[in-house]
């Protein structure tokens, strides 16, 4: 049975457990237990905090896990990055007071820089020559300036709300994160087979999720033209209308490439362009 671990709670909670359910994984965990399994796949579900993970599955206790990028660079456990998982993105920035003038990070020599993620700052501080000093916090780390603990800040930024709010500003991103699917590099041969049916599962989702399925009515001298601009998998399919001289084009197109591919679609005179969206898609 293949073991993956997941954040109990917090940003990365609701996403992860609705990629499981996308890729047909029942689970019951109702009563908030600490250890789940599948009813319909052979997976046990561990739900820990976000910072436990990378142990975890450097470990062996579970075999894979799902966590932050930036909680696996700042944990630098020896453990494969499988998958990006395009959910929970965030960054990791360095922030000033708001009347604080910042133009590199050389501005903050000699001061210090509150933080929660004291690895991943002091690589930054090194590759860039800074002698800044690092203050290691947990939690709150916003209100450091305010209280005199701290000249700066580094740390976890979504919206900036939280920083406007505590009278900061943002001035340096250090890393962009998102989530990632981990797994521990030896794992067993039926447990690498399991994570290869379940990583096929996950593209099947994210791919979808990538893509829309269009279904127009074109005029058959437009068909070469249309074609150019809808590969779809391999090519469009085309499908004769009762009305002589049209036809039924159906096709998949990127979600980066859709407005695009739909003014040029209307230049060729198509009609009735009905935009579906993808459940799964399997390559």
């Amino acid at each position: 049975m293949l073991k993956i671990a997941i954040q109990k709670s917090g940003r990365l909670y609701e996403d992860s457990m609705k990629l499981l359910k996308e890729c047909g994984i029942q689970l019951n965990n109702g009563n908030k237990q600490l250890k789940t399994v599948a009813e319909n796949f052979p997976l046990e579900v561990y739900f820990l905090r976000d910072d436990d993970i990378p142990q975890y599955v450097y470990d062996g206790v579970a075999d894979i896990g799902i966590v932050g990028e930036n909680v696996l660079l700042e944990k630098n456990k020896d453990i494969a990055h499988v998958f990006r998982l395009g959910f929970g993105k965030c960054r990791l920035s360095i922030a000033v007071p708001k009347g604080v003038s910042y133009n590199s990070i050389k501005d903050l020599d000699g001061l210090k820089i509150a933080t929660t993620y004291a690895n991943i700052l002091q690589q930054y501080l090194t590759t860039n020559n800074s002698t800044a000093e690092i203050h290691e916090i947990s939690g709150a780390v916003e209100i450091a300036p305010g209280i005199g603990l701290a000249d700066a800040i580094c740390d976890l930024v979504s919206s900036g709300s939280t920083l406007f709010t505590n009278g900061l500003k943002e001035v340096d991103v250090i890393l962009k994160s998102e989530a990632i699917l981990a797994a521990n590099k030896n794992l067993t041969p039926e447990n690498k087979a399991l994570l290869d049916k379940l990583l096929l599962r996950i593209n099947a989702v994210k791919t979808a999720k990538n893509n829309k399925y269009i279904i127009l009515n074109a005029p058959n001298r437009q068909l070469k033209n249309i074609a150019s601009v809808l590969p779809g998998m391999k090519s469009p399919t085309v499908t004769p209308l009762a009305e002589e001289g049209w036809s039924s084009v159906q096709s998949v197109v990127n979600e980066n490439d859709f407005w695009e591919v739909i003014e040029k679609l209307k230049q060729f005179e198509a009609e009735g362009i009905l935009v579906v969206p993808i459940e799964k898609m399997i390559a």
